[in-house]
């Protein structure tokens, strides 16, 4: 009787195995087009062999839980590829937007920095041209027009990217609170899946943690750390903590020195931020890396040309016979930084355009020529004023083309890793169809074993009477 109550056991064990198998089986089906679902298999687990007569008997398997079909160094890398596209893509759309300032919107009046190295060309030559008649008023009043153009084109320059900067600081603050809900709500799951390990909803948790995870890499540079088996550690790639044990920490901002800066409690780590990746990464490089970078370039062309063209025309005698400092043709700047912002034409009287050279009559056009002369002279950091301009354009599109190639390689690669954790992860109605055959077919024979020893229990009891086992 011992034995054939072990052999019900046993069966037991199996029915209710391939039973609960077969409902794993029935929630991937289920859960198949569910967005962010990972596919489970059932785990089975050998139970203790029984010992009768110093011989060994197998007890059966216990089906003890579905497990996520997951790889954990394939999520890893998609997260690091995630973020780094991210990150260049915000970086790329702002640097799309400041090359846009120095694009000529077809000879349209509208275009906000108009073309630069034009106005450059166009300035100089007014000099030019003034070298022919010295005392042509008209031609002395487009020598100031040509200036207003050009000084406010550099001007109007340096205003959009500083519009554009405080945007990308704007743009940066706003991401502080996505980034800080999504940790709150990974830090609120890590307990939950902890204390479901062992249940069948544990899978579904795991879910929904990861693809906060995935959500927060595209939005801002992180570390993963796997803590007792299930729990995570989310630190930024500087190693600053954003989630422990159950614990969020919050990302905040603050102004510095007028610029908007962010912080991890007490310590500021804008720098680490810039650098590590995501969205906020992208924003934080283009904001205190590329738009600096662009507006020194024009900084240092507007102070270069102001103070050269100003110290001739003072050097020179205006069309009265004032020899004596003149006065000057562009606000004079005090320093290179700002000086495109405040690139302005002060002189409004044409007549104190110094054309002829100091104590030399009014029908002299030395000065005019060696002010003409400062488009060919390497007055801009070794270059000439055009070429100068020229050359920080192609730097510029040369960034550009840069970051694009990256973006474009980087969300390749992104797409070759989700077909790769698709594959693995997702749900194949093929194979779970297989699969429930399987487990349904094992079931079945677990059932007529059943039937069998039923019926040889029902011979066992009742002796001496013929009982039909089939």
């Amino acid at each position: 009787m011992g034995t054939i109550s072990s052999a019900f056991n046993l069966i037991t064990q199996a029915l209710n195995a391939d039973q609960s198998a077969l409902s794993i089986v029935a929630n991937n089906v289920a859960n198949a087009n569910t967005t962010g679902y990972t596919r489970e298999v059932a785990n089975f687990q050998e139970n203790q062999p029984i010992m009768i007569g110093g011989v060994s008997y197998g007890a059966g398997v216990t089906q003890t839980g579905a497990t996520s079909v997951r790889d954990n160094v394939l999520e890893k890398r998609l997260i690091q590829q995630q973020q780094l596209a991210s990150s260049s893509g915000a970086r790329l759309t702002a640097l799309n937007a400041v090359q846009a300032l120095f694009t000529p919107a077809s000879g349209s009046a509208g275009s906000t920095a108009g073309d630069i190295g034009t106005d450059l060309t166009s300035f100089f030559s007014s000099f030019s041209s003034l070298e022919g008649n010295p005392s042509d008023n008209s031609r002395r009043q487009q020598v100031l027009s040509s200036a207003a153009t050009l000084a406010g084109d550099v001007s109007n320059a340096a205003a959009g990217l500083n519009v554009q900067r405080a945007a990308l600081g704007q743009d940066a603050t706003a991401v502080t609170s996505q980034v800080n809900a999504l940790t709150s709500a990974i830090a609120q799951l890590d307990p939950q899946i902890e204390a479901a390990s062992t249940t069948p909803g544990a899978g579904t948790l795991e879910d929904l943690r990861q693809q906060d995870i995935g959500q927060l890499s595209q939005l801002i540079g992180i570390n993963q750390i796997t803590i007792d088996g299930t729990g995570l550690s989310i630190t930024t790639t500087a190693g600053q903590l954003l989630v422990s044990k159950g614990s969020s920490f919050q990302l905040t901002s603050g102004t510095v020195s007028g610029s908007t800066h962010f912080f991890v409690g007490t310590t500021d780590v804008t720098s680490e931020l810039a650098d590590g990746g995501g969205q906020l990464g992208g924003y934080l490089t283009a904001r205190d890396g590329d738009i600096p970078s662009v507006l020194g370039s024009l900084d240092q062309l507007a102070y270069s040309v102001s103070t050269q063209v100003n110290a001739l025309n003072n050097a020179g005698s205006d069309l009265s016979g004032n020899n004596v400092n003149p006065g000057n043709i562009f606000t004079q700047p005090t320093q290179v930084v700002g000086s495109a912002a405040q690139m302005s034409v002060e002189m409004t009287d044409p007549n104190h355009i110094a054309a002829a050279g100091s104590g030399q009559g009014a029908g002299d056009n030395s000065n005019a020529m060696a002010i003409a002369n400062l488009a060919n002279r390497q007055i801009v950091n070794g270059q000439k004023p055009t070429d100068f301009f020229s050359n920080f354009v192609t730097s510029l599109g040369a960034t550009i083309a840069g970051v694009e190639a990256d973006n474009t390689a980087q969300n390749a690669s992104v797409t070759q890793l989700q077909s790769q954790e698709s594959a693995l992860s997702t749900v194949n109605l093929n194979d779970e169809a297989a699969f429930m055959q399987q487990f349904e077919r094992s079931y079945q024979a677990a059932s007529q074993v059943f039937t069998m020893l039923d019926k040889i229990m029902a011979s066992a009891m009742n002796l001496g009477q013929s009982t039909a086992v089939s």
